[in-house]
Formats: C-alpha cells, sequence, structure tokens
C-alpha cells in the first residue's frame, strides 16, 4: 500500500511535487471548488520567475471574486459586499490576475475548457489557450496531453485515513484511469485538505494511501467560494414556471445554474407545497398552458407524489431546496433487473425496502453554490448525506459510462434543462461563444444532456433563453435568424422555453420550426424573422403572424405577474439572499440605473433628472454608499443618481 508523504506547510508540498516531476510540470486541478488555491497560488509563485520549471496547468472555472475596488457607484457598492461575503483573506488565483493582464511568462501555461462567464473575454492568453471540449472528453484530452500531476483540494476524516473529493469527483477518478490506459506513468497526486470543506462520502471517499502527498496547511482557512445569488426577474420567472410544466412524476430532473435555474425550481417546489399558488402563477402566464402538447405529452402541474431523481454535473442551490420541499426524493440503486421491476411497479415489499435502504436520490459530479448551501451540506443529517452521490463525470453526464442499460431505467423521463445566450430560427443554440470566435464560457456538459436527451426513449432536453436582452441601451432580440457561432446545431433542436412560451422543435420541418421559434420570440422582433424566413426559402410567402403573438411584450408580462410579486408569491431571491436588506433595495436601484444610462442620451437625461428631482428618504442606502453627506462635485451627482434610482424602484 502508497503511503503517503505527509506536509503541513505549502513549501515542503512544493518543494516535494519538483523533486518528483522533475521536468515540464503538466498539472491537472479540478475545476471550480475543488482547486487548491493556496497550493496553486505557492506553485505558481516557484515557477513564475524560473524558466527551468516549465509549467501547463489544465483546469476549468478558475474562480474568481469581483474586484473589490473601482470607481463610481458600482464600486461603493462591491467594495464592502466582496470583503465581507469572501472574506479580507481570500486566496485569489495569481495566475488568473496575470492572465487578466495577459502577463503570464512564456514558459506558463493555462489551458482551460470552462471559462468563468464572461470573465476572461479580454484575455489573449486565455482566449488562445481555451480547449473547446465536452465535458465527457476532459479526461481523454488530458492523457494526451501527458498528465504527469494532479492537485486537489479534499476533506479529511478525524485521524485523516479516509479523505473526501467532496466537491469534485467529476475529472480526477477518470483522469488517472485515462493516462494509465495509455500506458504512462500514474499522475502524481496531491491533496490539499481544507477542513471547510463539506466531508461527502461513498464514492467520494477514498483512503489517504491513493495520493502521493497530503497537505494539511495551518490556520486560518480562507472561505469556500461563494456564488452570490442572484435576483430572479420577471422573464427569468415565465421562464422557470414554463418549464416547470414540462417535468413528469417520477421523473429525472438535471438542471443548469444561474437566475433561470433558480426561477426553474422555485417553480418546482411551489407546485409540490402550493399548489394553488403555483397555477395562480401559470394562469397569469398563460391559462392554456396545460393544453399545450409539450405539456400533455411530456410533463404535469399536479405535486410530485412519486418524487423526482436528481442527475446533474453540477449539485447546485436549487437541488438543495428541491430535496428540502421533497420534490427530490426518488432513489435509484445499482441493479437493472432491481430498477426494471421498479419501474414497472411489480416490485416486492422486499424490493421496495432495498431501493429504500440503498438508493440514492442525487447524483453529481461537483456543486459549487453559496456559503448557506455549504453549511447544509456539512450539516446533513444521516439519511440524506447517504442519498447524495458524488460521481464521476462519465457516468453521470453520459449513458455509455459504466452500464448503459441501467442509467437509462434510473433515468426515465430524463428532463434535461440547460441555458443558452440566444437561438437561430431554425433550432441552434448558441451558448458558449461570441460570433468573432471569443468564449464567454464553455460548452461543458451541454451537448452531453442534449445528446443524452436523444438518446433516451423517454427524456427531453429544454434549452432556456431570455427572448430579448439589453445591447447598448437598446433591446435585441436572443431568438435571430442566424449567427456565426453555435453550441448545439439545429439537427439536435429539441425544447426551447422564454418567457413567452414553449417551442417544442424536435423532429420539425424547418418552416415549422421557424413558426415555432418567432411564435416565443418578443413581438418587437417577430415580422423581422418572418421575413428573413421567407427570404431565405424557409416561410411560405402568405404566412402573417398570429394576433396573440403581439402579446409577447415585457409590459404585458411586468402587468400579469405584478400581483404574484406584491404578494410574495414570486419573490426576488427564491433561494435566499447573500445581500443584507440594504443591499437588496441598492441592487435593484443600481440595476434601474445601469439600464436608464447605457446610451450617452439616457446618461445625459438621467443626470439632468437626478440634479432635478434626485431625493431619496432611504438614509440607509445611502449611508451603506457612503453617501449621506456628499463630498465634492462627483460625490454629489453620485448621490442624486443613486437617490432618484432608490425612488424610482420604490426603495
Amino acid at each position: 500500500m502508497n503511503t503517503p508523504r505527509l506536509f503541513d506547510d505549502l513549501e515542503s508540498a512544493v518543494d516535494f511535487l519538483l523533486e518528483r516531476v522533475p521536468g515540464p510540470l503538466h498539472v491537472g486541478a479540478p475545476l471550480g471548488l475543488g482547486k487548491p488555491h493556496r497550493l496553486l497560488n505557492a506553485l505558481y509563485a516557484r515557477v513564475e520567475p524560473d524558466p527551468s520549471h516549465p509549467l501547463t496547468l489544465y483546469t476549468a472555472l478558475s474562480l474568481d471574486p469581483p474586484p473589490a475596488g473601482g470607481a463610481g457607484l458600482e464600486g461603493r457598492f462591491l467594495a464592502p459586499f466582496v470583503a465581507r461575503h469572501f472574506g479580507e483573506d481570500f486566496p485569489r488565483l495569481a495566475y488568473v490576475q496575470a492572465m487578466r493582464r495577459d502577463a503570464l511568462p512564456a514558459h506558463v501555461v493555462v489551458e482551460e475548457f470552462y471559462l468563468q462567464s464572461g470573465a476572461l473575454l479580454g484575455s489573449s492568453q486565455a482566449q488562445r489557450r481555451y480547449a473547446s471540449l465536452n465535458y465527457t472528453h476532459v479526461a481523454r484530452a488530458l492523457a494526451d496531453r501527458g498528465l504527469n500531476c494532479i492537485v486537489q483540494k479534499v476533506a479529511a476524516n478525524e485521524d485523516g485515513t479516509r479523505l473526501s473529493l467532496s466537491s469534485n469527483t467529476d475529472l480526477t477518478f477518470d483522469a488517472v484511469d485515462a493516462v494509465v490506459a495509455r500506458g504512462l506513468p500514474r499522475p502524481l497526486l496531491v491533496a490539499e485538505i481544507d477542513p471547510l470543506l463539506p466531508w461527502l462520502d461513498g464514492t467520494a471517499a477514498v483512503d489517504a494511501s491513493y495520493f502521493d502527498a497530503v497537505v494539511a496547511p495551518p490556520p486560518p482557512y480562507p472561505r469556500l467560494f461563494g456564488l452570490p445569488r442572484q435576483p430572479v426577474g420577471d422573464a427569468e420567472y415565465a421562464i422557470g414556471f414554463r418549464a416547470s410544466a414540462l417535468v413528469r412524476d417520477g421523473g429525472t430532473l438535471q438542471i443548469g445554474i444561474g437566475a433561470l435555474a433558480d426561477a426553474l425550481c422555485h417553480a418546482l417546489a411551489l407546485r409540490h407545497t402550493d399548489n394553488g399558488a403555483y397555477r395562480r402563477v401559470l394562469a397569469a402566464l398563460d391559462p392554456a398552458l396545460e393544453s399545450h402538447p409539450a405539456v400533455r405529452a411530456s410533463g404535469g402541474l399536479a405535486p410530485f407524489a412519486q418524487g423526482l431523481y436528481g442527475c446533474s454535473e453540477m449539485i447546485n442551490e436549487g437541488f438543495k431546496r428541491l430535496v428540502e420541499a421533497g420534490v427530490i426524493r426518488r432513489k435509484v440503486v445499482d441493479k437493472a433487473a432491481l430498477m426494471r421491476r421498479i419501474n414497472d411497479g411489480d416490485a416486492s415489499d422486499l424490493d421496495r425496502e432495498l431501493v429504500e435502504r440503498d438508493g440514492e436520490f442525487l447524483h453529481g459530479a461537483f456543486y459549487l453554490g453559496s456559503p448557506d448551501f455549504y453549511a447544509w451540506l456539512r450539516t446533513l443529517d444521516d439519511d440524506t448525506r447517504r442519498g447524495i452521490g458524488m460521481k464521476r463525470v462519465g457516468e453521470v453526464n453520459e449513458l455509455y459510462g459504466l452500464d448503459e442499460g441501467l442509467e437509462q431505467l434510473q433515468r426515465r423521463d430524463g428532463r434535461f434543462f440547460n441555458t443558452c445566450m440566444m437561438a437561430t430560427a431554425l433550432g441552434a443554440a448558441v451558448s458558449d461563444g461570441l460570433e468573432d470566435g471569443r468564449v464567454v464560457s464553455g460548452v461543458g456538459g451541454q451537448y452531453n444532456f442534449v445528446a443524452m436527451a436523444h438518446a433516451l426513449p423517454d427524456g427531453r432536453s429544454a434549452l432556456l433563453l431570455r427572448a430579448a436582452r439589453d445591447s447598448g441601451g437598446k433591446a435585441a432580440s436572443n431568438i435571430r435568424w442566424n449567427y456565426g457561432h453555435v453550441t448545439i446545431p439545429r439537427h439536435l433542436r429539441d425544447l426551447y422555453v422564454t418567457e413567452y412560451g414553449i417551442a417544442d422543435v424536435r423532429g420539425e420541418v424547418d418552416e415549422d420550426c421557424v413558426v415555432a421559434m418567432a411564435g416565443i420570440a418578443d413581438a418587437r422582433f417577430q415580422q423581422a424573422l418572418l421575413d428573413e424566413a421567407k427570404r431565405s426559402r424557409k416561410l411560405r410567402r402568405d404566412f402573417a403572424a398570429p394576433e396573440a403573438w403581439r402579446r409577447n411584450t415585457p409590459q404585458r408580462l411586468r402587468e400579469a405577474l405584478a400581483p404574484l410579486r406584491a404578494d410574495g408569491t414570486l419573490p426576488d431571491y427564491p433561494l435566499g439572499s447573500d445581500f443584507t436588506d440594504v443591499e437588496q433595495r441598492l441592487v435593484r436601484a443600481l440595476a434601474w440605473l445601469k439600464q436608464r444610462t447605457a446610451t450617452t442620451a439616457g446618461k445625459l437625461g438621467t443626470v439632468v433628472t437626478a440634479l432635478l428631482h434626485g431625493h431619496s428618504g432611504d438614509v440607509e442606502a445611502l449611508r451603506r454608499m457612503e453617501l449621506e453627506v456628499p463630498r465634492g462635485l462627483d460625490e454629489r451627482i453620485e448621490a442624486r443618481l443613486l437617490a432618484l434610482a432608490l425612488r424610482r424602484t420604490g426603495s
């Protein structure tokens, strides 16, 4: 049995790593939370000035808090929040700071297959070394590149004999197996223990001997990176509630992250715990939604008698809510014959007892969320903890990792919900990149889940998107005729959901796809889509938009949901908030101000209005922004702008 080297300081661990890998370093580090920031910073500090230690780092989602400084109202808001939420001592990744400035030395290369959304659009080094990979293909690529070291943050049991990969079981096991299968030496494995990382058992836990070295740096222990929970607007709620009607009781659920996923999870929880309120929201959106063909064929509106099984590459805040609400509770086991009897409804009492005893109701490959989410994981009761299984990404994101027949039985009525930035009228999705080739984020597991939905006999993929966006102070459609980059090709089109409806375009001919997509577009942009379709011979010349399409407007949506926002059915922060009450008011005000000042004319008009009418009784908010007693002309203007925004947003 391997006996790992134990270190209590980072520098000694780096010495060991450089001694064991004397040549070029090809280091893998988990995405997101499992990345050992302190160890990576110590390694980078050692190799950055020394070209004799060339380093290539393979990773993804290098989490970096927003900059705490900055001028203007945004800087005034962020500085105290960043310090409180992330902690004054949060170890920002040194290589990320260098990449932002295109300042990595020539002998240090960072390859990422998924970027923090929008954070590195301006970095030439990050954009040039982005690796466009499906999540399930990453392990193979690491073996191709000659991976010789993996560093990972872990949790430890009381005596240190067992370590949990906790937040990131996604790629480590698969990568080690892929490298060894290629006939290469097993990578050096170095673990950094973080006492704040929640312990998860089962397949996430290994003997300490799995690693070659274990470093346990002394305190203080920086906080885990917490994703700030964002407010959910009218468009997000409309999308989430429409999408929730596509979920079938007793089925399987995969979701992404962000405000759209938060809205979907709130809708599913409300569907189960307060079905009357849930149906009132749906009636406000569309009284005929229950009769939509996709809802009748694939979904439902009733509470969950059987519950759902969660199978998602990422476990996040939304799954916490659904577990607590009793929505995620359908258990699966790794026995195909037993799963078949359960699915067919001819299971014995003993079968059901075995599933209840040994089954798991939530599988994921990594997790990421807020501080409240991490606290929930740390304090799970034993039964709930046993119900959560962290798996390899090859097992979660596709059917072909272990036992295809078993995984099909587990994932019955799979509903795979992901977001995209734009979609074309012919059914392609734009999720990760811009027309000029720059990458916003990455494909991650989106293609995996879309393909899985098509492979499962009763699976459906639903891509969620806002119908329109603000672009330089002007509204622009997110449903385009064409775009220079696509993530999901049109031949894999399935379900699309916007705030204005559901388009079921799977298997449809192009003309019917165009009509369905135009029907869920913002009314301001529908005619242009139809005209382009006619010019391209994809739509008959005499087609005219139905009168009902004219209702697809933000104003009509706002009016429909206003009573439900006012009575608390649709709260700003359905999954909880990381902002104080004062900060929540400021978030609304600053969002309003940003929208009103996006153009030169808008900025000028807003400043004039603020100078004439910028008064507010919200002393707490002005004090939080240190503008209660403004000094100098700039602060006076900022105070007036903020006061106007607070008043206009009801604060």
